[in-house]
């Protein structure tokens, strides 16, 4: 047979098989491009994916109504609660020792105790009693040690006893507090708390069939004091003891949703009961981490419960418009009947089951473990151990490695596995540098923008994030991969785009998975959040390889973006709570940290967790100059508007509805100094004004104008007195941050704490014992500062004595002693070591501080005015001071 030249020669050298026949991408696109107006498509997919997980984030069913009952007569009806509501709010600010909340609070909670008493249901017996009580704790907070001394603060407590009564006695607790910070209602924090408590005691009354077991409703006094009076309850109450569980009503916000944010520690039945019971899930283990971590500054009567009771329980908030939280905007006006509807319902379904299930009865048999926990938008509820969860983790991230990379494999007959895998590690690596670099560019945007003084731009107006950082965050990230692509790609590849492009996702599978595993074997739950993303990946690369649409054109892509929908609705939902949660923190942090900072971490984050399965995709567009062009318009226009327009001012009033204030602490100050014998020293008077933000400085000043503030470590006092004399009522917080010291005319103090010495004794040849007697029932703070040679061994205030506190170069022990119901006078000794023996001088200098809350009428008409130049956007909490300083 006749061959032609040549032909066993290319035989014997057969050509290169390629699967794509454009692959010379410098002279025609391949058949796998899409059109580059679709850059700007997925842009639109993300923000209308966002859109829609913001609106389930903040959906709320609606609230019932009286005329509902004939219907729903064993359910929770909101309107009622928010009758109860509306009287707590009307009574304005109710902080611990002040007669709206000793008095009118407390009467109110027992008028409408005593009335759903005379209307319970036949079978069902309540027990009322009301608590005044008195004690204390060390308690550590910010790594700063306090001693935390209450007396007669009150708690109203109600039984509703259960069918075990007369046997094991075992009950579930609910606690709310009805206490408020100065210059709040507190409708949210945490009044709303209490009326939703109101209600489901009233349905449960009402109901024919009593409770398994006995459930115990503590209406605490004082929680903002701090935890106080759940530590008297928990410490001192006979029914203390009868408590197994346990589910606390908190607030961080001003309405949305009740988030479970903690639970145990350990005893997983308490979410295994969640599950069961509640109908609208809102609960992630990632929030108990980062809460538990210390990050945020707050913290809840779980603690009490948890550390000093030895009791698992939930601890629930709101944590939407944190910008309401602890100012006058806190108040019913913001808290519709839905949000009560909700956590009625979600609260009310909760005790039912755990007051009549089995683990009441015996809770230690079911501490086992830790549970992973979260719901998906609201509309179902996962939850597993923290075992199953480390195996699921592992599968999911070897799984999700493994069957894409066999899959592309098969697809090209196993002939071009290092390709694949070449492909693969260039995808992990430019996911990796694009987060590094993505990270940079929006540290760097942070640190101008606070350098030409717009610092928290985005604050009242929180899309502005999305173009100050998220964009620069996707333009980064897209820019990287791009390079990544000309440096590490290979131009002769014999895969086809599409495979190319799935082998790059394969890489973002890679960077995820080793995320993920990480976490997991450090021992931290919220891996979970990386392992879903990751799941949705696995899912669509096992459907595109069983249906064997690896190089189809298109519609792998189809199929990889349906899941990716719901990564998105996963990823962006998490986008809502970090913001939600942290930019209105940034407003009460201080002035050290800078905020921006802070909002461009989490959204380089957000934007990488939302965006890292779709970058790869730019590689499919014809052109990719569209998409970075469109990312850098949107960027430079959000900087504009953030450096050079009204939209980045940061402070918003209530005349939209919507209010962002800055917060101002100021504080009207009389200072009294004794020496050793008794004789006053001198005295002055002037006004604290604390920074609590990053732009606080310049409110300050201006509201000082024409006279000139002066930081509170370079007052005049700090040369020779005990902190500077600063009238400090929260060590935790006011020694973090900075305060400035305006001299004025003293302030009117009608009463104010005092403290004098009854006798010094000689307990050996180096300790004394000094007998000192404090008059004065009011909320005060004692500094006790030891002389040169002297050391604090002991004191009757408790047991123990907390480290002291460093401040100005200056140690010293501080106590924070508050009054409910007023108290006689109280009776301290000091045990104080000297290292000389028989010394006879001074050993001590001791600094009280009383504080007067919501104390308006007694204002100067100097204070006054220095409070009517406070700005219509700021939220301004004023005080007044007596500081007494003495030495002993």
């Amino acid at each position: 047979m006749f061959q032609p030249t040549g032909q066993s020669s290319k035989q014997k050298h057969p050509k290169v098989k390629v699967l794509d026949p454009d692959i010379d991408y410098s002279k025609a696109k391949s058949v796998h491009s899409i059109s580059s107006w679709w850059g700007i498509g997925g842009i639109f997919i993300v923000l209308v994916v966002g859109n829609i997980t913001n609106y389930t984030n903040s959906h709320l069913p609606d609230g019932l109504r009286n005329a509902h009952l004939t219907h729903f007569p064993a359910a929770f009806i909101a309107e009622r609660a928010w009758k109860d509501l509306k009287i707590l709010n009307d009574f304005g600010p109710k902080p611990t020792g002040t007669y709206t909340n000793e008095v009118l609070a407390v009467d109110f909670l027992n008028r409408e105790i005593s009335y759903i008493d005379q209307l319970k249901n036949r079978n069902q017996q309540l027990v009322v009693q009301n608590q005044i009580v008195s004690g204390g704790y060390v308690g550590v907070y910010m790594n700063k040690s306090a001693a935390n001394v209450y007396r007669n603060v009150q708690n109203v407590v109600v039984k509703l006893v259960g069918r075990s009564e007369s046997t094991s006695r075992h009950a579930l607790l609910l606690n709310c507090h009805f206490d408020s910070v100065a210059g709040s209602p507190g409708a949210s924090d945490d009044s709303g708390s209490c009326a939703v408590m109101l209600e489901v005691l009233r349905v449960l009354s009402r109901q024919s069939d009593v409770n398994r077991y006995s459930i115990i409703f503590l209406f605490n006094g004082a929680e903002e004091t701090p935890l106080q009076a759940s530590h008297g309850f928990i410490t001192k109450h006979p029914w203390a003891a009868d408590v197994r569980a346990f589910i606390n009503l908190e607030s961080a916000g001003s309405g949305g949703k009740e988030m479970l944010f903690q639970s145990g520690p350990k005893h997983p039945w308490l979410i295994e009961a969640y599950a069961r019971a509640v109908p609208h899930p809102y609960a992630q283990a990632a929030a108990e981490e980062i809460f538990q971590s210390g990050v945020i500054p707050s913290d809840t009567d779980f603690r009490v419960f948890r550390d000093v009771g030895r009791i698992p329980g939930m601890d629930f908030a709101h944590t939407a418009n944190g910008y309401r939280y602890h100012t006058r905007y806190d108040s019913i006006d913001y808290i519709p009947l839905p949000v009560l509807q909700r956590t009625g319902d979600n609260i009310l379904a909760l005790t039912r089951a755990i007051a009549n299930g089995d683990e009441l009865g015996s809770t230690e048999r079911y501490a086992q473990g830790y549970m992973v926990f979260y719901d998906f938008l609201g509309l179902f509820f996962v939850s597993y151990s923290a075992d199953v969860g480390l195996m699921i983790n592992l599968s999911v991230v070897l799984l999700s490695i493994i069957i894409p990379f066999l899959s592309l494999a098969r697809s090209t007959s196993g002939t071009h596995g290092r390709q694949i895998r070449s492909e693969t590690m260039t995808g992990f690596l430019a996911t990796f540098l694009g987060a590094g670099a993505s990270g940079v560019l929006c540290f760097f945007i942070g640190l101008q923008l606070d350098a030409i003084g717009r610092s928290m731009s985005w604050y009242s107006s929180t899309n502005l994030i999305l173009g100050v950082y998220c964009c620069p965050a996707l333009l980064c990230q897209c820019v990287v991969h791009l390079l990544c692509n000309r440096l590490f790609g290979s131009k002769t590849t014999p895969l086809s785009l599409a495979l190319k492009v799935q082998a790059r996702l394969n890489g973002v599978n890679l960077f995820w998975g080793m995320i993920t595993l990480g976490i997991t074997f450090t021992g931290y739950r919220l891996a979970y959040i990386f392992m879903v993303l990751i799941l949705c990946s696995l899912c669509s690369s096992t459907l595109i390889s069983m249906l064997g649409l690896q190089n189809t054109v298109h519609k792998w892509l189809l199929l990889h973006m349906l899941f990716q929908i719901v990564a998105l609705a996963w990823s962006t939902q998490f986008y809502h709570i970090l913001m939600n949660m942290f930019v209105p923190i940034t407003g009460r942090i201080g002035s050290s940290i800078n905020p921006d900072v802070i909002v461009g971490t989490l959204a380089t984050f957000a934007t990488l967790f939302s965006c890292s399965y779709l970058t790869p995709l730019l590689f499919l567009l014809k052109k990719t100059d569209k998409l970075i062009g469109e990312l850098v318009a949107i960027t430079l226009i959000a900087l504009v508007l953030a450096t050079s327009t009204h939209v980045g001012f940061p402070y918003r009033d209530d005349a939209v509805k919507a209010p962002a204030v800055q917060r101002h602490y100021i504080t009207h100050t009389v200072r009294k100094f004794y020496d050793h014998n008794g004789g006053e020293r001198y005295t002055d008077a002037g006004f604290l004004l604390q920074e609590l933000d990053r732009n606080a400085k310049k409110t300050i000043e201006g509201i000082a104008m024409p006279d000139v503030v002066t930081p509170m470590r370079e007052i005049p006092a700090c040369d020779k007195e005990l902190f500077c004399a600063i009238p400090f009522y929260s060590i935790w917080h006011q020694v973090l941050f900075e305060n400035y010291w305006l001299p004025g005319p003293a302030p009117v103090v009608r009463q104010a704490v005092t403290v004098s010495l009854r006798e010094k004794e000689q307990l050996s040849e180096h300790e004394h014992r000094l007998h000192l007697v404090l008059k004065g029932s009011f909320q005060c703070s004692l500094i006790i500062g030891p002389k040169a040679g002297s050391t604090l061994k002991r004191w009757s205030l408790l047991s123990e004595i907390p480290t002291p506190i460093e401040f100005n170069g200056q140690r010293g022990h501080f106590a924070l002693l508050t009054a409910g119901v007023e108290s006689e006078p109280m009776n301290i000794t000091l045990d104080v070591r000297h290292e000389l023996k028989k010394y006879d001088g001074p050993l001590v200098d001791l600094l009280v501080t009383t504080t007067h809350w919501e104390y308006h009428k007694e204002h100067t008409p100097v204070f006054n005015r220095l409070l009517a130049r406070v700005p219509g956007w700021a939220h301004v909490v004023p005080s007044v001071a007596a500081v007494n300083s003495y030495t002993f």
